[in-house]
């Protein structure tokens, strides 16, 4: 029997019984991690409030054997709020959709629990942490925090040169399959002719360039919105659930 101590922010919560809930966090030191929160429905349970989506917490596990992830489920025996950002995330609805966006997708990039993924969790860090504050529009917070998310994981896309052959651009056409922007030689079936505003925009939301995108055109915004979410689709073979809410928002 171990203890085991950790940061996190926490994905979602699930029922467990009459008063139980697992939680699913997302760790700097283990990954993805489930465990098991005892008591935390009841009305009167203040560790239960700590436990809520978007909240990026300080957390003590009781794991049965020498390891945190292991057969069974752990048990989270103590919780410290280190920033409570769903107090500014879900006042709001536009930031609320981008918020369950951006967790669902940390949650899909973390496939296995117990392994360690410190760039996907500072990412989802530093990207709640701009939405509470309102820093910049919702909508780019999440097509910013989406495309980072894929280039750490090893998906970066391409909006300058040739995504197959390296050719220098700006570059007229984008494949999702190719991997981003290719030249008229590497041009496949299934291609489009985004307008070179919409990949300026996507260049500088990857390369965290908010002056750019701050300025950006809403028509340049939508269009670069569709481009991130097919590309986004492609690499996770499905969609996510929670944009579908994100495009009402908007």
């Amino acid at each position: 029997m171990s203890l085991f101590r950790d940061d996190g922010i926490v994905l979602r919560t699930q029922k467990l019984g009459e008063a139980d809930r697992i939680i699913t966090l997302l760790t700097r030191g283990h990954g993805r991690v489930r465990a098991v929160a005892r008591g935390v429905r009841r009305t009167k349970s203040k560790f239960g409030a700590r436990l809520e989506p978007f909240s990026h917490v300080d957390v003590q596990f009781f794991a049965r054997g020498s390891e945190l992830v292991g057969r069974g489920l752990p048990l989270c025996t103590q919780s410290e709020t280190i920033a409570p950002y769903g107090g500014g995330i879900v006042t709001d609805y536009a930031r609320y959709t981008a918020g369950t966006a951006m967790l669902e997708t940390a949650e899909r990039f973390t496939d296995h629990e117990g392994e360690p993924a410190v760039q996907q969790y500072l990412l989802l860090v530093g990207g709640l942490r701009t939405l509470a504050q309102g820093e910049h529009e919702p909508h780019l917070i999440l097509d910013a925090f989406l495309l980072r998310s894929l280039a750490v994981n090893g998906y970066a896309p391409s909006f300058n040169d040739c995504a197959r052959c390296g050719m220098p651009g700006p570059n007229r056409f984008f494949s999702v399959a190719a991997g981003g922007s290719v030249c008229a030689d590497c041009r496949v079936p299934g291609s489009v002719v985004p307008s070179p505003g919409a990949l300026e925009l996507l260049g500088a939301l990857l390369t965290g360039d908010w002056a750019v995108a701050d300025a950006c055109e809403p028509r340049f915004v939508r269009e670069g919105s569709g481009l991130v979410s097919a590309y986004l689709h492609w690499h996770l073979e499905r969609g996510l659930r929670s944009l579908r809410y994100v495009e009402k928002s908007t």
